[in-house]
């Protein structure tokens, strides 16, 4: 025999704050990946922001964080970065949600090897780096950016 008692129902208020429910979101959708990924997920707003959330499925965080240390001591930079990325993403959406998944072990693999962006994708880069800075008012830079990261150290570096 099971008893218990009852309870009212929890109230909910509207606090305006989005990112408890976006958390949710955001473990529910790491359920449906593989380990050792690292996934980007973006929450388009109504009002045309945005909010980006980086995750890690399990043995990620570790592995990416390697993937980066070694990405940096071998001078990979961001057209690097798009590049081996791009070879590894799985894209897809739920509504308003936009999923990109990386599968780290590949992406480390790339890195070991010596993978490196296309020199027509690095000067294409250079070019909107350089457009952005005149736009902006800012003194254009003439080095790539450094290698943007997958793993959670590098990532939210402030």
């Amino acid at each position: 025999m099971v008893t218990g008692t009852a309870t009212s129902p929890a109230l909910l208020v509207p606090t305006g704050d989005a990112r408890p429910v976006e958390k949710a979101a955001v473990d529910g959708i790491m359920d449906g990946f593989e380990p050792q990924s690292f996934l980007w997920i973006t929450f388009h707003r109504p009002d045309g922001g945005a909010r980006v959330w980086y995750a890690w499925t399990e043995g990620g965080t570790d592995l990416g964080d390697r993937t980066d240390r070694q990405a940096l001591a071998a001078g990979l930079d961001s057209a690097d970065w798009f590049h081996i990325g791009d070879r590894h993403c799985q894209q897809s959406s739920r509504g308003r949600i936009a999923i990109h998944a990386y599968r780290l072990r590949p992406v480390l693999a790339d890195v070991q090897n010596g993978v490196r962006s296309p020199e027509d994708r690095r000067d294409t880069l250079r070019r909107m780096v350089r457009i952005a800075g005149e736009r902006t008012g800012q003194t254009p830079h003439t080095l790539m950016p450094r290698w943007l990261g997958v793993g959670p150290a590098l990532l939210n570096r402030k």
